[in-house]
C-alpha cells in the first residue's frame, strides 16, 4: 500500500506507478490512494474526484485503489455514511477494486451492503479492532494487577478481539455469497 494522496496528482501518480511496478515485478499486489482520507477530530478529507481516480487507476496500474468518499481515519463511532453517488461515479470510470480506509466509522450493515453492491473489496477497520483490544487489555490488567508476564497479559485480549472480529467477517462473508449469487452481467442492487 502506498499513500501519496496528500501529494499533487502528477506526483502521486508517478510515485505510485513506480511502486506498483516494483511490487508487480516481485509478484506482489499494490494498493494506491487517491483523494485524501482525513482524521476524526483532525484534518478534513478531500474527496476523490472520479475523473482523477480514472486517470490514477489507468496510469499507475494499481491492483486496488483507496478512495475518499466520506470515510475518516480514527473514527470511533459511526459517521454519516459513505457517498454512494461518488462511489458509483468512480466505478463508472474504472473497474479497479476499491478500498475504504477509515472503515471503522462505517456501520457494519452499510459495509456489508456496500461489499455486496459496489466494487469495494476491502474496509480497513484498525481503529475498531484496536478499541476492542484496548478494552480487553485494560480489563485484563484490572482483573489481575499483579500479572507481569507479557504473554499472560496479552492472552487476555485474544478472546475479546476474536469476538469483535467474528461478526464483521460473517457479515462480509454473507455479502460476498450474496454478490456471487448474481448471474454474470447482472447489475448489483
Amino acid at each position: 500500500m502506498y499513500d501519496g494522496s496528500r501529494k499533487a496528482l502528477r506526483q502521486n501518480i508517478d510515485e505510485t506507478a513506480a511502486i506498483a511496478e516494483l511490487a508487480h515485478r516481485a509478484g506482489v499486489s499494490c494498493e494506491g490512494e487517491i483523494g485524501f482520507v482525513g482524521y476524526a477530530g483532525g484534518m478534513p478529507s478531500a474527496g476523490t474526484d472520479p475523473v482523477e481516480a480514472e486517470c490514477f487507476a489507468r496510469e499507475t496500474n494499481v491492483d486496488a485503489m483507496a478512495i475518499s468518499v466520506g470515510n475518516l481515519h480514527l473514527q470511533q463511532h459511526s459517521g454519516g455514511g459513505l457517498d454512494l453517488p461518488r462511489i458509483r461515479a468512480i466505478e463508472a470510470l474504472t473497474p479497479v477494486p476499491l478500498v475504504i480506509h477509515g472503515g471503522s466509522g462505517v456501520p457494519l450493515a452499510e459495509r456489508a451492503r456496500l461489499a455486496r453492491i459496489t466494487n469495494i473489496c476491502k474496509f480497513n477497520i484498525g481503529t475498531e479492532l484496536r478499541m476492542a483490544f484496548g478494552r480487553a487489555l485494560r480489563q485484563g490488567l484490572a482483573d489481575d494487577p499483579g500479572r507481569f508476564d507479557r504473554v499472560e497479559i496479552l492472552s487476555a485480549t485474544e478472546a475479546p478481539l476474536t469476538a469483535a472480529t467474528r461478526p464483521i467477517l460473517r457479515a462480509l462473508a454473507a455479502a460476498e455469497v450474496s454478490a456471487s449469487d448474481r448471474s454474470p452481467g447482472q447489475a448489483p442492487d
